[in-house]
């Protein structure tokens, strides 16, 4: 029960809700748990989680989000394809911006 009055603590205003309603429900969900699986599987890291992900949606639009989100994974890659995202200018504003919502969504959310 602790855990349930913890998320909802966390969860922003409806008017705050409406605006992050972007993120489609599985893009959300994936980001819970991957989440979860870095920061613990009870239900207090669930609802950090979840309002992690509600802040990040709260400052950066889901489309740009997206964009971050495939350069990081690209630039894992190695050689040539992983070396072009490595040192595409625009891709790292796309990804500064990310980094800046999940660094709010720390100081937010935990």
């Amino acid at each position: 029960m602790r855990g349930l009055w913890l998320a909802l603590a966390l969860l922003p205003s409806v008017g705050a809700a409406q605006q992050v309603n972007d993120y489609p429900t599985l893009a959300r969900a994936d980001y819970i748990f991957g989440c979860m699986a870095v920061n613990g599987q009870g239900p207090d890291s669930m609802a950090r989680c979840a309002c992690s992900v509600d802040v990040i949606a709260s400052i950066l639009p889901y489309e740009d989000y997206v964009k971050a989100e495939t350069v990081l994974s690209l630039r894992l890659a190695g050689g040539e394809r992983g070396a072009m995202f490595r040192g595409m200018s625009t891709a790292t504003a796309d990804v500064a911006e990310l980094r800046r919502a999940q660094a709010e969504a720390e100081i937010t959310c935990y």
